[in-house]
């Protein structure tokens, strides 16, 4: 390298140095990954070509990336000539250095890259009653199709247990029923749903002529899911301007022991559509209809605020999409 290129280099030592202790972040002061894999790979091929060959750029573009490392440190790290490229003296001691940063950077990788293997093996679900029963077993045969190596763990329970367990970690991702997201999570309708007044054949409002108003609805002992549950935060809101609700008939922790109980002839009960087409097809159920009482309901996937779900979990969501 010329004694005018050399002077060059010192130039810019200066300007980086006045620079660089006004500057106290690293990454302005310590070459780039990229830059230190060229020059490793110069040291160890003795041609600045082979180097860009080898490291999947152009030669050009490996000559910018090596001069602006030089400007970077105040030093000549390479000779060219006709027979190849050396290292200079400076150029030696930096490749040293620069050895260690990228040992450093592949152990970091290795690291990296085991979390995200230990993250990929596993899927914590945490999913409300009704979506756990009717819904989550499809969605996770095709997770499992496409996903072997991912042990998959499911919580039920209300929609306000999903979320406090997606809060606190314990789940990776939610499944809940209601009329909101709930506070501190994020999410995204998956699918919709809608709850049905259903009886016993022999109960008497299988047998009326006139509809059943949502007066008479708010007014009777109701089978239903317990409080916090999706299912009966819609049906709260629903007959909120019906008047005040009667005490529940029954209160039970499950879709399934709700509509046995309703099967049973124990009374009428509010349950999802989802739950009751075997029973409404066998006659073992009949829906009520409440004109005028919307009973709707979205299904949503969440996750904490601000944390997009990733591996499996993303995967699961995006089979709820596809499938919903």
């Amino acid at each position: 390298m010329s004694g005018e290129a050399e002077r060059t280099h010192g130039d810019g030592a200066a300007e980086g140095t006045a620079e660089g202790a006004h500057d106290g972040r690293l990454a302005h002061r310590v070459p780039e990954l990229g830059a230190l894999e060229l020059l490793l790979a110069v040291a160890r091929l003795g041609s600045l070509g082979r180097a860009a060959k080898e490291l999947g750029i152009t030669q050009p573009a490996a000559s910018s990336r090596l001069r602006a490392m030089e400007r970077q440190l105040g030093v000549g790290l390479v000779e060219r000539s006709p027979r190849g490229s050396r290292l200079t003296d400076a150029g030696a001691l930096v490749t040293d250095w620069a050895r260690r940063i990228v040992e450093a950077a592949e152990a970091f990788d290795a690291g990296a890259q085991a979390l995200r293997a230990r993250r990929d093996s596993r899927l914590r679900v945490a999913a409300s009653m009704t979506i756990a029963e009717y819904l989550l077993p499809g969605w996770l045969i095709a997770l499992r199709s496409q996903r072997p190596d991912t042990a998959v763990s499911l919580s039920a329970g209300n929609s306000t247990v999903v979320a406090e367990r997606v809060l606190s970690g314990e789940a990776d991702l939610g499944f809940v029923e209601g009329l909101d997201v709930p506070s501190g999570l994020d999410g995204a309708v998956i699918g919709h749903d809608r709850l049905m007044v259903v009886a016993a054949p022999s109960h008497p409002w299988a047998r009326r002529r006139t509809p059943l108003t949502g007066r008479e609805l708010a007014a009777t002992p109701l089978i239903l899911r317990e409080q916090g549950s999706g299912t009966r935060q819609v049906l709260d809101a629903a007959l909120a301007a019906c008047g005040p609700l009667a005490p529940p008939l029954l209160e039970l922790a499950s879709t399934t022991a709700v509509k046995a109980a309703a099967v049973s002839g124990a009374g009428p009960s509010v349950l999802s559509e989802l739950a009751v087409g075997e029973e409404l097809a066998a006659r073992r159920l009949v829906e009520i209809p409440v004109p005028g009482i919307r009973l709707g309901r979205d299904l949503r996937a969440v996750w904490p605020t601000g944390q997009r779900p990733t591996g499996p979990a993303r995967h699961l969501l995006g089979l709820t999409r596809a499938m919903g």
